[in-house]
């Protein structure tokens, strides 16, 4: 009986033996595949508590214990195995399985640490994209005068990159229904009615004037909003738009460049752009910004070719087009309109993306902004003269633009905040 039970005990501890001698190959083995390669990301780095029940159990001690599996012996009735994964494994299986919570990429850690620096860039590539567009459009309608065509282009460039993007998936193309269709078709008719009388502005008078008279937009919305939609205006509102009003009439009146066609396109502009506005309000919908520019580039395209066509179509085959490629040669007319078309389209997607990153009184700092570099810009390329009633009538408007700006946010912000203390009210 003695005999019997000495062997079960040299048994015991020699099983001891040989589990302490596979753990130990086990984690050789694991480590460096788990840490060097890619093959073993997925695995756990094990270390083993084993904790037999015999008589004469001697455990192997662990540091970390998470993970505790019942196994069965032949030798010990019950052994539980405690199995623990090592910061490392940790993050080589989250990067096997394909995303993890708690270790953020590269990239959204950059966009998480420098937010200001990531906001500051989307400003300068609105500013930077905005001015090239009106400069290179300036210069088209220097040689090539047909703003109803232009403007088709500039949406057709525009509505080919978006299809570019959704067949490689950036973004994905999100459905459109009836209902939604119909809710786009007004802001669409209004965005490329805007578009096609800025363009025809653009090439009757000078870039800085057309912006001078666009800069009447604040006043056309606050008239909108309070006579269609209702809404009361505060007096201070009104009275910061009385600036803009004087400053664009004295910039009028000294224009050099001043004619009929283009002051009245650009006020038909501001309606239309007005319009737009309205109809966005009702036509809210939980689709991406970038998609829903998209189906509005694409609808307000199909809008501006009739008008092209019937405007100018004859003309351009007559003498229009071969007239531009005598001038500047087949191939930069192409590629003018392809890069007036393509610049056109990003300024626009990333001033659509840079409004959201940020409050309404930085957006409303960042519009005045970009038509000041706008003006300043356009007169120092293409060397416009202007006269000092000109350059003090369009600073007034400037001014008056960036106080009415500043009154608006400071109500958004207001109405934003008194929102969210009703919510927790609630």
């Amino acid at each position: 009986m003695a005999s019997m039970t000495e062997q079960a005990t040299q048994a015991g501890r020699h099983m001891g033996g040989i589990a302490q001698m596979s753990s130990r190959s086990l984690m050789k083995k694991c480590v460096p595949n788990v840490v060097g390669t890619s093959a073993c990301r997925s695995m756990f780095l094990p270390k083993l508590d084993m904790k037999p029940t015999g008589r004469n159990a001697s455990p192997l001690r662990s540091s970390i214990n998470e993970t505790s599996i019942i196994t069965r012996s032949p030798f010990t009735s019950v052994s539980t195995v405690k199995l623990s994964t090592s910061p490392v494994c940790s993050a080589a299986a989250a990067d096997a399985g394909g995303s993890s919570d708690s270790t953020p990429s590269s990239s959204e850690g950059f966009l998480t640490k420098y937010p200001a620096l990531v906001t500051g860039f989307f400003f300068f590539m609105w500013y930077f994209l905005n001015v090239i567009f009106n400069i290179l459009n300036k210069k088209i309608y220097n040689y090539f005068p047909y703003p109803y065509f232009v403007s088709v282009v500039h949406l057709f460039v525009g509505v080919v990159y978006c299809c570019v993007c959704w067949t490689i998936g950036l973004p994905k193309r999100a459905p459109i229904d009836k209902p939604l269709l119909a809710l786009l078709t007004p802001v669409a008719f209004c965005h490329a009615l805007g578009h096609v009388m800025s363009n025809v502005s653009f090439a009757a008078v000078a870039v800085s004037f057309t912006h001078t008279v666009k800069a009447l937009e604040p006043f056309f919305n606050a008239a909108a909003s309070q006579f269609i939609l209702g809404q009361q205006i505060p007096f201070s509102l009104w009275l910061s738009l009385a600036p803009v009003v004087i400053g664009v009439s004295m910039a009028s009146l000294t224009e050099l460049s001043f004619n009929w066609l283009g002051f009245l396109s650009a006020m038909t502009s501001n309606i239309a752009f007005t319009y737009r506005s309205i109809y966005s309000k009702k036509a809210m919908t939980d689709m991406d910004s970038t998609n829903v520019y998209a189906y509005i580039s694409i609808i307000s395209l199909i809008f501006c070719i009739p008008a092209a066509v019937l405007l100018e179509g004859p003309t351009l085959l007559q003498t229009g087009f071969a007239d531009a490629i005598g001038k500047v040669g087949m191939r930069k007319f192409l590629s003018d309109l392809f890069w007036v078309g393509m610049f056109y389209h990003l300024y626009n997607q990333i001033a659509t993306n840079t409004l959201e990153r940020v409050a309404p009184l930085t957006h409303a700092v960042g519009n005045v902004l970009k038509r000041v570099f706008v003006i300043g810009f356009s007169i120092v390329v293409f060397g416009n003269k202007i006269s000092t009633q000109t350059a003090i009538g369009t600073s007034i408007a400037i001014a008056g633009v960036a106080i009415y700006s500043y009154i608006k946010a400071q109500m958004e912000e207001a109405k934003k905040n008194v929102a969210k203390e009703d919510s927790k009210a609630a």
